[in-house]
Protein backbone atom coordinates (compact mmCIF):
# COMPACT_ATOMS: atom_id res chain seq x y z
CA UNK A 1 0.00 0.00 0.00
CA UNK A 2 2.85 2.87 1.03
CA UNK A 3 3.25 2.65 -3.22
CA UNK A 4 -0.35 3.97 -3.56
CA UNK A 5 0.18 6.84 -0.85
CA UNK A 6 1.54 10.07 -1.85
CA UNK A 7 3.95 11.80 0.63
CA UNK A 8 3.56 15.14 1.57
CA UNK A 9 5.87 17.69 0.00
CA UNK A 10 8.94 18.98 1.67
CA UNK A 11 7.57 22.43 2.06
CA UNK A 12 6.09 21.58 5.58
CA UNK A 13 2.22 22.29 3.76
CA UNK A 14 1.35 19.02 5.61
CA UNK A 15 2.46 20.08 8.68
CA UNK A 16 0.22 23.26 8.87
CA UNK A 17 -3.24 21.03 8.04
CA UNK A 18 -5.23 20.70 10.89
CA UNK A 19 -7.43 17.99 12.15
CA UNK A 20 -10.92 17.02 10.76
CA UNK A 21 -13.41 18.76 10.40
CA UNK A 22 -11.37 21.97 11.90
CA UNK A 23 -9.61 21.53 8.37
CA UNK A 24 -13.57 22.56 6.73
CA UNK A 25 -13.16 26.16 7.36
CA UNK A 26 -9.20 26.52 8.24
CA UNK A 27 -7.31 28.43 5.29
CA UNK A 28 -5.51 25.34 3.25
CA UNK A 29 -1.80 25.36 2.83
CA UNK A 30 -2.19 26.02 -0.98
CA UNK A 31 -4.35 28.87 -0.47
CA UNK A 32 -2.39 30.23 2.59
CA UNK A 33 1.12 30.18 0.14
CA UNK A 34 -0.68 31.97 -2.64
CA UNK A 35 -0.03 28.61 -4.82
CA UNK A 36 -3.63 28.75 -6.31
CA UNK A 37 -3.93 31.58 -8.95
CA UNK A 38 -6.61 33.82 -8.66
CA UNK A 39 -7.26 32.57 -4.99
CA UNK A 40 -6.14 34.40 -2.05
CA UNK A 41 -7.15 34.02 1.63
CA UNK A 42 -9.91 37.33 1.74
CA UNK A 43 -11.33 35.25 -1.52
CA UNK A 44 -11.80 31.81 0.77
CA UNK A 45 -13.16 33.22 3.07
CA UNK A 46 -15.65 35.69 1.07
CA UNK A 47 -16.45 31.94 -0.55
CA UNK A 48 -17.25 30.18 2.63
CA UNK A 49 -19.36 32.91 4.08
CA UNK A 50 -21.90 33.07 0.74
CA UNK A 51 -21.97 29.16 0.45
CA UNK A 52 -23.20 29.53 4.35
CA UNK A 53 -25.93 31.90 3.51
CA UNK A 54 -26.71 29.81 -0.06
CA UNK A 55 -27.16 26.63 2.18
CA UNK A 56 -29.46 28.65 4.93
CA UNK A 57 -31.51 29.51 1.81
CA UNK A 58 -31.56 25.78 0.86
CA UNK A 59 -32.86 24.72 4.17
CA UNK A 60 -35.54 26.60 4.61
CA UNK A 61 -36.47 25.62 0.83
CA UNK A 62 -35.89 21.79 1.74
CA UNK A 63 -36.82 21.04 5.31
CA UNK A 64 -35.10 17.62 5.23
CA UNK A 65 -31.79 18.63 4.36
CA UNK A 66 -30.91 18.67 7.81
CA UNK A 67 -32.27 15.90 8.69
CA UNK A 68 -29.65 12.98 7.33
CA UNK A 69 -32.17 11.78 4.18
CA UNK A 70 -29.36 12.68 2.35
CA UNK A 71 -26.65 10.14 3.12
CA UNK A 72 -24.91 10.32 -0.95
CA UNK A 73 -24.86 13.78 -1.95
CA UNK A 74 -22.61 15.07 -4.92
CA UNK A 75 -21.75 18.60 -5.53
CA UNK A 76 -21.36 18.78 -9.72
CA UNK A 77 -19.16 21.65 -9.87
CA UNK A 78 -17.32 21.78 -6.31
CA UNK A 79 -15.49 24.89 -6.70
CA UNK A 80 -13.41 25.31 -3.56
CA UNK A 81 -15.92 22.92 -1.58
CA UNK A 82 -18.06 25.82 0.41
CA UNK A 83 -20.98 23.52 -0.71
CA UNK A 84 -19.96 20.86 1.06
CA UNK A 85 -18.29 22.43 4.05
CA UNK A 86 -21.63 24.53 4.75
CA UNK A 87 -23.86 21.27 4.60
CA UNK A 88 -21.15 18.83 6.67
CA UNK A 89 -22.71 16.30 8.41
CA UNK A 90 -21.38 12.94 9.98
CA UNK A 91 -24.68 11.23 8.44
CA UNK A 92 -23.48 12.06 4.56
CA UNK A 93 -20.75 11.67 2.03
CA UNK A 94 -20.10 13.55 -0.76
CA UNK A 95 -18.59 13.59 -4.04
CA UNK A 96 -16.85 16.69 -5.35
CA UNK A 97 -16.69 17.17 -8.71
CA UNK A 98 -14.22 19.27 -10.14
CA UNK A 99 -15.38 19.96 -13.96
CA UNK A 100 -12.61 19.32 -16.62
CA UNK A 101 -13.58 22.73 -18.46
CA UNK A 102 -13.73 24.70 -15.25
CA UNK A 103 -11.43 27.95 -15.23
CA UNK A 104 -9.88 27.21 -11.82
CA UNK A 105 -8.68 24.15 -10.86
CA UNK A 106 -9.26 23.83 -6.75
CA UNK A 107 -9.45 20.18 -6.16
CA UNK A 108 -6.36 20.26 -4.10
CA UNK A 109 -8.41 23.22 -1.80
CA UNK A 110 -10.79 20.21 -1.79
CA UNK A 111 -8.17 17.44 -0.72
CA UNK A 112 -6.42 19.72 1.91
CA UNK A 113 -10.07 20.41 3.36
CA UNK A 114 -10.16 16.95 3.59
CA UNK A 115 -12.88 16.08 1.31
CA UNK A 116 -13.36 13.89 -1.27
CA UNK A 117 -13.31 14.67 -4.59
CA UNK A 118 -12.33 14.08 -8.56
CA UNK A 119 -12.69 15.36 -12.04
CA UNK A 120 -15.09 14.56 -14.46
CA UNK A 121 -16.01 16.14 -17.61
CA UNK A 122 -20.40 16.71 -17.75
CA UNK A 123 -20.68 15.36 -21.16
CA UNK A 124 -19.84 12.19 -20.77
CA UNK A 125 -21.15 9.50 -18.23
CA UNK A 126 -20.36 9.53 -14.73
CA UNK A 127 -19.19 5.80 -13.10
CA UNK A 128 -21.69 5.26 -10.27
CA UNK A 129 -19.19 2.74 -8.31
CA UNK A 130 -19.67 1.94 -5.75
CA UNK A 131 -22.66 4.29 -5.23
CA UNK A 132 -25.60 6.53 -6.78
CA UNK A 133 -26.51 9.85 -4.88
CA UNK A 134 -29.83 11.38 -2.73
CA UNK A 135 -28.87 14.53 -3.61
CA UNK A 136 -27.44 16.14 -6.21
CA UNK A 137 -26.47 20.08 -6.39
CA UNK A 138 -25.32 21.84 -9.72
CA UNK A 139 -23.76 25.59 -9.29
CA UNK A 140 -23.63 27.35 -12.63
CA UNK A 141 -23.03 23.73 -14.32
CA UNK A 142 -25.59 24.35 -17.15
CA UNK A 143 -24.08 27.30 -18.08
CA UNK A 144 -20.60 25.92 -18.07
CA UNK A 145 -21.48 23.85 -20.30
CA UNK A 146 -23.79 25.55 -22.62
CA UNK A 147 -21.35 25.91 -25.98
CA UNK A 148 -19.96 22.17 -25.17
CA UNK A 149 -22.79 19.87 -24.90
CA UNK A 150 -26.63 19.20 -24.93
CA UNK A 151 -28.27 20.10 -21.52
CA UNK A 152 -30.86 17.09 -22.19
CA UNK A 153 -27.16 14.44 -21.85
CA UNK A 154 -26.54 16.12 -18.49
CA UNK A 155 -29.87 15.83 -17.47
CA UNK A 156 -30.50 12.65 -18.58
CA UNK A 157 -27.31 11.26 -16.59
CA UNK A 158 -28.33 13.39 -13.60
CA UNK A 159 -31.53 11.64 -13.73
CA UNK A 160 -29.53 7.80 -14.24
CA UNK A 161 -27.12 8.73 -10.76
CA UNK A 162 -30.03 9.99 -8.94
CA UNK A 163 -32.07 7.62 -6.65
CA UNK A 164 -35.79 7.65 -7.19
CA UNK A 165 -37.38 10.51 -4.73
CA UNK A 166 -34.10 12.02 -5.16
CA UNK A 167 -33.56 15.84 -4.75
CA UNK A 168 -31.59 18.02 -6.81
CA UNK A 169 -30.61 21.48 -6.15
CA UNK A 170 -29.97 23.61 -9.17
CA UNK A 171 -28.44 27.40 -8.82
CA UNK A 172 -27.69 29.19 -12.32
CA UNK A 173 -28.88 32.32 -14.83
CA UNK A 174 -32.56 32.54 -15.34
CA UNK A 175 -32.86 32.10 -18.82
CA UNK A 176 -30.86 28.56 -18.38
CA UNK A 177 -33.17 27.04 -15.62
CA UNK A 178 -36.06 28.13 -17.50
CA UNK A 179 -34.47 25.74 -20.43
CA UNK A 180 -33.57 22.92 -17.87
CA UNK A 181 -36.98 23.38 -16.80
CA UNK A 182 -38.90 22.97 -19.47
CA UNK A 183 -36.70 18.96 -20.09
CA UNK A 184 -37.38 17.69 -16.41
CA UNK A 185 -41.10 18.01 -16.85
CA UNK A 186 -40.38 15.41 -19.18
CA UNK A 187 -38.60 13.43 -16.91
CA UNK A 188 -41.18 13.45 -14.22
CA UNK A 189 -39.43 15.72 -11.62
CA UNK A 190 -41.39 17.65 -10.06
CA UNK A 191 -40.44 21.32 -9.99
CA UNK A 192 -40.04 24.61 -8.05
CA UNK A 193 -38.12 27.33 -9.13
CA UNK A 194 -36.80 29.79 -6.17
CA UNK A 195 -35.49 33.57 -6.39
CA UNK A 196 -32.35 33.90 -5.03
CA UNK A 197 -31.66 34.54 -1.43
CA UNK A 198 -31.52 38.77 -2.02
CA UNK A 199 -34.31 39.01 -3.89
CA UNK A 200 -36.20 38.32 -7.14
CA UNK A 201 -34.06 40.67 -9.18
CA UNK A 202 -31.13 38.54 -8.76
CA UNK A 203 -30.74 36.82 -12.28
CA UNK A 204 -29.49 33.99 -10.42
CA UNK A 205 -32.22 31.83 -9.62
CA UNK A 206 -32.65 28.12 -7.52
CA UNK A 207 -34.59 25.47 -9.41
CA UNK A 208 -34.88 22.94 -6.65
CA UNK A 209 -36.12 18.94 -7.98
CA UNK A 210 -37.47 16.13 -6.87
CA UNK A 211 -36.71 13.05 -9.22
CA UNK A 212 -40.75 10.75 -8.40
CA UNK A 213 -40.98 6.93 -8.43
CA UNK A 214 -42.64 5.77 -11.13
CA UNK A 215 -43.19 2.34 -13.26
CA UNK A 216 -43.67 1.59 -17.03
CA UNK A 217 -47.45 1.33 -16.20
CA UNK A 218 -47.93 3.72 -13.69
CA UNK A 219 -48.40 1.61 -10.61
Amino acid sequence: METCITPFPNDGAGDQLKPFPERLYAVPPRIASGSVPGISVDAYLKDNTMWKKHVKAYKRINSILDTGRYRNIMDMNAGLGGFVAAIYSSKSWVMNVMPTIAKKNTLGVIYERGLVGIYHDWCEGFSTYPRTYDLIHANGVFSLYKNKCNLEDILIEMDRILHPEGAVIIRDEVDVLVKVKKIVAGMRWDTRMVDHEDGPLVPEKILVAVKQYWTVDGV
